[in-house]
């Protein structure tokens, strides 16, 4: 259970890129960061590409003026002439800005976490890798669902075949809030969405499906896909190339099957995450939508309701609950969670504490690479005529 105390020495420095007041994304970070007000202290800020706009923002957040900066360099640059500087810093821009931005911080010598998809490449993700692992530095990925904790009782059940060999997934990540060409027009926050040079190869599958893709992976660690198949449209054609829909079918190294389905012109769809693992025995599914209760149905029996929060289920959930079976919790604690765990990890990096890290289940830079190659896939069968192609032998994705 988590009560707010303290799980590292002092909370870390914390800063933010991006997240300004016309977004919505920046609050999610900062009511994960400063949740638990013992993980961050949000102390400096470039939060706005429109530097007034920025520092009224930051200092209505209760950050000092001087601290509130015009750009990102800037703010790196400063903040390392300090002696209480930055440690830490969220990237919260559009897609299109992440991989120069990280390797900026990195640089400056600051610990990162990032929004998804982390870079357009693998490759460009494989170079941060090596540079975060040279200046010994953690670079996290914001899938904010991840946090959920009955997600970790599904793992914990099927480590345990509560649910048998596993024999098929299903996936769904769909909306219907891009349903018409309206918001492509009239709102930043879309506009740039649907522009490759600023969101890149994809719009659904990379804003959508990668949370839920890694998501199936925190859930089922030794399931390789071996190959999959990906068609997509553009039902709002000017999105071209870009897709509003998609369906993904994956075969799995185990025999096992998959599919995903990710859309924003699912018209009428409120909110359309599950996540359902199908085994010799029985099943889990669990829905964003009712993100506190996961269904178990075993063959033959009838179908349980597993609880959030109730002693019943594994320990390693119980340990991420916070508010008791009995008061409703959601994505504002799954982020919490996901944020106390980057603060841990930080922790541990800084004080070469190998065998925390090696325990801690979160989204590192290795499940930001493993997004960036599952979306490479997606595009390469795409574009291919939706052909199956095979997972391992991926060449690089060509962006020009």
């Amino acid at each position: 259970m988590l009560n707010g105390e303290k799980k590292i020495a002092r909370p870390l420095r914390w800063g933010m890129v991006g997240g300004g007041r016309l977004g919505q994304v920046g609050y999610k970070h900062r009511i994960g960061a400063l949740r638990d007000n013992t993980a961050f202290q949000l102390v400096a800020g470039a939060f706005d590409i429109d530097p007034e706009r920025g520092k009224d923002f930051g200092v209505n957040l209760g950050v000092e003026e001087n601290r509130c900066y015009p750009d990102y360099r800037t703010m790196f640059a400063e903040e390392a002439k300090r002696e209480d500087g930055l440690e830490v810093v969220s990237i919260a821009t559009p897609n299109g800005t992440h991989y120069e931005i990280t390797k900026a911080a990195l640089e400056a010598g600051l610990h990162v976490i990032c929004e998804k998809p982390l870079f357009f490449t693998s490759a460009e993700g494989e170079e941060i890798k090596q540079l975060a692992e040279q200046q010994g530095k953690i670079v996290g990925v914001t899938y904010g669902f991840s946090g959920n904790q009955l997600l970790l009782q599904m793992r914990a059940m099927i480590e345990q075949g509560k649910i048998g060999d596993i024999r098929m997934v299903e996936l769904q990540y769909t909306h219907g809030f891009s349903a018409t060409d309206e918001a492509d027009k009239f709102s930043d926050a879309q506009k740039w969405r649907v522009d490759p040079k600023i969101a890149g190869p994809t719009f659904v599958l990379g804003d959508l499906s990668t949370h839920t893709y890694y998501m199936s992976q925190l859930i089922m660690p030794n399931m390789k896909i071996k190959k999959l198949l990906c068609d997509r449209q553009s039902f709002i054609s000017s999105r071209a190339p870009l897709e509003d829909n998609a369906y993904v079918m994956m075969h799995y190294e185990n025999g096992a099957v998959g599919r995903l389905w990710t859309s924003s012109v699912d018209a009428g769809c409120m909110d359309g995450h599950r996540i359902r693992i199908v085994g010799s025995k029985a099943s889990l599914e669990w829905w964003d939508s009712k993100p506190n209760e996961l269904r178990y149905e075993v063959q033959g029996e009838p179908i349980q309701t597993l609880i959030r929060a109730m002693p019943y289920l594994d320990e390693s959930c119980n340990a991420d609950e916070r508010l008791g079976a009995l008061h409703m919790e959601g994505l504002s604690e799954s982020w919490a969670n996901i944020y106390l765990k980057f603060a841990i990890a930080m922790d541990a990096k800084n004080r070469g504490d190998e065998e925390t890290l090696k325990h801690l289940v979160y989204p590192d830079i290795d499940a930001g690479i493993d997004g960036i190659r599952w979306i490479e896939n997606c595009v390469r069968s795409a574009e291919n005529g939706s052909t199956w192609v095979d997972y391992a032998d991926q060449p690089a994705l060509n962006l020009n």
